[in-house]
């Protein structure tokens, strides 16, 4: 399901207190599973795979573990689901990210 993610300049809003936006360049959809785990090398296993959805559990050595949901409504828009631990605090999001470029 990931590789029908339109490559480009994604914007993530996070539906929190803070609003937080945050901008990735995305050649798969891939990074979207490890949004709380940018850049760390992360031992994935595929919990579900449909064609609209997927749910990933990963394991980064050292910085904490996740499980990601995302649901595919198109090609340029998806909702995330999210939580686990990052540097030893938990964390649970949604979110929702669009292609803006």
């Amino acid at each position: 399901m990931l590789d029908k993610i339109d490559p480009g300049m994604w914007e993530v809003r996070v539906r929190d207190a803070a609003h937080t936006v945050r901008r990735l360049c995305l050649e798969t959809g891939r990074p979207l599973i490890q949004i709380k785990h940018p850049n760390t090398l992360c031992r994935s296993f595929v919990v579900r795979d449909e064609s609209r959805f997927v749910t990933v559990h990963y394991t980064c050595p050292g910085t904490g573990y996740g499980r990601t949901q995302i649901r595919l409504e198109s090609a340029q828009l998806v909702q995330i689901d999210s939580q686990g631990i990052a540097d030893g605090f938990p964390f649970d999001f949604t979110a929702e990210a669009r292609r803006v470029g």
